[in-house]
C-alpha cells in the first residue's frame, strides 16, 4: 500500500510539472523574421503538416506541452499526422532539436523557421509570436 501512495504522489507531481511547463512555453520566429502575433491555429496549422508559411523546428524537451496546448493533440496523433504526410509525399516533418538553446540557435538562423522554447530561453535573437497556456 505504500509502494502505491508513493507512485500516485510521485505521477501527480510528474503531472503537475507537465501542466506548469505547458504554461512556460512560447513559440518563437527570428528577430529579423516579418511574422508577429500569431494565433494557435496559426501555429497549429504551420505544426501539422497544413501550412507552409514558416519552417518548424520540433523541441524534444517541450513536446508534449506544446503540442496537448497548442494543436489539441498528443505525440502518437501528432506521429500519426506526420507519418501520413510523409507517406503520401505532401510535407517534412519539422526538424527535432533537443533543447531550446538548441533551438534559439536554429530560429534565430533563419527568418523563415519557428520554434517553441521555454520562456527561459529567449534572448534578443529571437522573438516570441505566442505564449503557450
Amino acid at each position: 500500500m505504500k509502494t502505491l501512495f508513493k507512485t500516485v504522489l510521485v505521477a501527480g507531481f510528474a503531472l503537475g510539472a507537465a501542466a506548469a511547463n505547458a504554461a512556460d512555453v512560447v513559440v518563437i520566429v527570428s528577430a529579423k523574421s516579418s511574422a508577429s502575433a500569431m494565433s494557435a491555429d496559426d501555429i497549429a496549422n504551420i505544426y501539422l503538416g497544413k501550412s507552409t508559411a514558416l519552417k518548424p523546428v520540433d523541441n524534444t524537451s517541450a513536446r508534449g506541452p506544446f503540442y496537448t496546448a497548442v494543436a489539441g493533440k498528443d505525440e502518437a496523433q501528432v506521429k500519426a499526422i506526420w507519418s501520413k504526410l510523409v507517406f503520401t509525399g505532401k510535407a517534412t516533418p519539422p526538424k527535432e532539436l533537443g533543447s531550446s538553446a538548441d533551438v534559439v540557435k536554429a530560429v534565430a538562423a533563419d527568418p523563415g523557421t519557428i520554434g517553441y522554447v521555454e520562456k527561459g530561453a529567449v534572448d534578443a535573437s529571437v522573438k516570441v509570436v505566442y505564449e503557450v497556456k
